[in-house]
Formats: C-alpha cells, structure tokens, sequence
C-alpha cells in the first residue's frame, strides 16, 4: 500500500507499507523500526510481538515522545500488562493497533504536528 506524504514537512513519513517492509521517506526498511516525527530511523530489536519485552518499551521511554504508536503487524495484538509498565510510570499516552493501521495514523498525527513516536513491528513475508 502507498501512503501520501506532505512533500512540505520536514518530518519522518510513511510512505508505503506492505508484508515484509515499511518504506519510510521513500527508503524501504525490512525490520522493525522506531520511528520519531522529527528524529533519527532507528532500528528497534523486535524480531515479532511475541519476542516483546520490557526493554523495548525502556526504549521508547528515554525518546519522551508525547505519544506513542504501537504496530503489532498484520494483527492487532495486546501486549501483557506488565510490559507496558514503563509508558505507564512516565506517564506517556501509547495506542496498540495492527501495523497498517498504525502508519496511517502516524501519518496523520505527523500532518498535526504532534510528537509521535511509531513502534513498528514489520513482519516477514
């Protein structure tokens, strides 16, 4: 699936996405990433949801964004209570979708200007 960006914004897009890849800035990525509005690409150690662990939340934590977008891959899945304890104690909003949702809304809240920060499970083919 293509998404469209705003050619205008300096920001971190969303520009396609599809199983196996997420292409950010017109530039494919075949792993997970996280994925700051206005900061660096980073790859996120994740291999799929069910290798999630409270680190990776850890690392969301030390970003500060103002909220944080969760793709669980083709499925919208709920980690365990107990991983999300760190986005909790810092107090920062996070929305769990499946990851074709969560790049949309990305999209989206990036159009706003808001500080988001996408957590991208990219599942293999």
């Amino acid at each position: 699936m293509k998404l469209q960006s705003d050619p205008y914004s300096g920001a971190n897009t969303i520009t396609g996405y599809g199983d196996g890849y997420v292409e950010i800035n017109r530039t494919p990525y075949a792993h997970a990433v996280l994925l700051s509005s206005d900061g660096a690409i980073n790859e996120w150690p994740v291999q799929s949801f069910d290798t999630l662990e409270a680190d990776h939340f850890a690392q969301m934590v030390v970003l500060k964004p103002e909220l944080i977008l969760l793709g669980t891959g083709r499925k919208q899945r709920f980690p365990k209570p107990e991983l999300l304890k760190a986005l909790i104690s810092a107090k920062i909003g996070f929305e769990i979708m499946d990851s074709q949702a969560a790049c949309r809304t990305y999209n989206i809240l990036v159009g706003e200007g808001r500080q988001v920060l996408l957590a991208l499970i990219v599942e293999p083919i």
